[in-house]
């Protein structure tokens, strides 16, 4: 009888890091008892990891110091096992697109459901929730790239999502600045007409965020072609909501861009 460790040592001769519990049940026929025991026993020995109940990684001699291989080797056949759709975006989808300023230290999912945050080794990964109709919206093949590892494909934010991600989810993308220094560095990269037809799923005061930011950058191809959104918007809102002046009697004095329809509350600082 084939035992755990040569079905895993099997796996990996085919280039597979990964199996389900399921998987290894029907090449094994184990009791669940038994195959339990097994996957604790090579997760001890380090040989295994389980981000995920009924997932697991298999991990290489050079996997073992990390705890896990790099998620982007891993998460597309993850996803597809919890069957959710999905993209890597925010810091490491910048990086991607060259934004070499931004070192990811998180490595961040957008998808259409609840997920709890998890880490595994030295990695951390963060779930971004977006409604799934918007998701639905924008998360197609014509608006993604691939990421290629040795192990696969994984799908990424194109940059124009990428943008908008940011811009929406900024406190998770190093806060205003870190969003102004992506805008920057892969705006220019940006179609204007893609921007414009994404930037319909996502929030007004999003796309105005994302809007002034790349004027801020030099940028104004893609600006302008969030401008139209700014008509939609009643009143002016501050670019980041959650900082709040030391003195209420001197909010007023902050500055105002009409242009974008947004107080400026928070310095924007890029390095050019």
């Amino acid at each position: 009888m084939t035992s755990l460790a040569q079905f895993v040592d099997d796996r990996l001769v085919h280039g597979r890091a990964y199996f389900s519990r399921e998987e290894a049940q029907a090449a094994l026929g184990l009791k669940p008892d038994a195959l339990a025991a097994a996957l604790t026993r090579l997760i001890k020995k380090q040989r295994l990891a389980n981000p995920r109940h009924g997932f697991y990684l298999i991990l290489r001699p050079e996997d073992q110091v990390a705890g896990a291989p790099d998620p982007v080797r891993w998460i597309d056949p993850l996803m597809k096992y919890q069957r959710f759709d999905y993209r890597i975006s925010l810091l490491r989808a910048a990086a991607f697109h060259g934004s070499s300023h931004q070192a990811a230290m998180v490595f961040q999912v957008v998808v259409p459901k609840q997920l709890r945050n998890f880490e595994i080794g030295r990695h951390r990964l963060q779930f971004l929730y977006q409604a799934s109709e918007a998701f639905a919206q924008v998360n197609q093949p014509d608006q993604l790239d691939q990421i290629k590892s040795e192990t696969g494909f994984a799908q990424v934010a194109g940059v124009e999502l990428t943008l908008l991600d940011c811009a929406r989810y900024f406190h998770k993308a190093a806060g205003i600045n870190g969003v102004a220094q992506i805008a920057k560095d892969i705006g220019a990269k940006a179609d204007p007409h893609k921007l414009a037809k994404l930037a319909s799923a996502y929030e007004n005061s999003s796309v105005r965020r994302l809007g002034y930011l790349l004027d801020r950058a030099g940028h104004a191809r893609q600006a302008s072609a969030l401008e139209p959104f700014v008509k939609k918007a009643k009143t002016a809102l501050p670019l980041d909501p959650a900082v709040k002046p030391l003195i209420a009697s001197l909010a007023h004095a902050q500055q105002k861009v009409a242009k974008w329809k947004l107080v400026i509350n928070e310095p924007v600082e890029i390095d050019f």
